[in-house]
């Protein structure tokens, strides 16, 4: 959870075909085989995240980048950092300015908004299968549509039915995919990816990987596109 940002990308709302869910592993390096990429960095609990996933699409195309998704848990990063919870749990009045400054931008940029009853939401489930969407056409899609449930909605987004309807609305089968997120190998990706995080010294989201380069927040999006453009093309997109 991040400071927010200034870009002024319109959302997406572009609707992906059905595929059959396999996890996207390219490294950005490995990516730029096939042209630049930007990993992104994010969970659906994350009000900053949300303005992130509901603009990353087209200010990519934009920049001619490809997003590589990593969903990650913030659960466990806060632990491992010393923290019991959310900074913005364990600092009310932060967390207070936090939803104000998300919903002055979401204004701004025309998303949808109503403030969270409960905050930050847990959202495995969705984050599980969004593991399974990772190199999907219909990833962004269903991060789209789980985050405006969330901050938009104000819906609990971890039940197998606000995961069904998100999948249905996308024409996806819903059943299949909920059971392989729910697969211990899927349990086990998540969490390792996780830890990968913590690894490379991810301590919050969204945070964004231009190569090497790590951006924290949504306010750095753009930088993270303009580098990894640069850095393939010479250029920013």
């Amino acid at each position: 959870m991040t400071p927010s940002s200034h870009t002024t990308a319109t959302p997406s709302t572009a609707t992906p075909s059905t595929a059959t869910p396999s996890r996207d592993t390219a490294s950005p390096q490995q990516a730029n085989g096939n042209g630049a990429a930007v990993e992104f960095w994010f969970e659906f609990g994350s009000n900053y995240s949300y303005l992130s996933v509901m603009c990353i699409e087209p200010l990519a195309a934009r920049h001619g980048v490809k997003v590589l998704w990593r969903a990650f848990l913030l659960g466990p990063v806060f632990k491992a950092l010393g923290w019991q919870d959310s900074p913005f749990v364990v600092q009310p009045v932060k967390g207070a300015y936090a939803l104000m400054d998300t919903a002055r931008h979401c204004e701004r940029l025309g998303l949808p908004w109503k403030t969270p009853s409960v905050f930050p939401r847990r959202a495995l489930l969705p984050m599980r299968v969004a593991m399974l969407g990772a190199g999907e056409p219909w990833m962004g899609a269903f991060c789209r549509r789980i985050m405006q449930m969330n901050f938009g909605e104000d819906r609990d987004i971890d039940t197998p039915e606000a995961v069904t309807e998100a999948l249905d609305e996308l024409g996806l089968p819903a059943a299949g995919l909920i059971a392989q997120a729910q697969s211990e190998p899927n349990k086990t990706a998540l969490r390792e990816q996780t830890e990968e995080a913590l690894r490379r010294g991810i301590f919050g989201a969204p945070t964004f990987f231009a190569g090497e380069q790590m951006y924290w927040g949504n306010d750095r999006m753009e930088d993270a596109l303009s580098c990894a453009a640069m850095t393939y093309y010479g250029k920013a997109g």
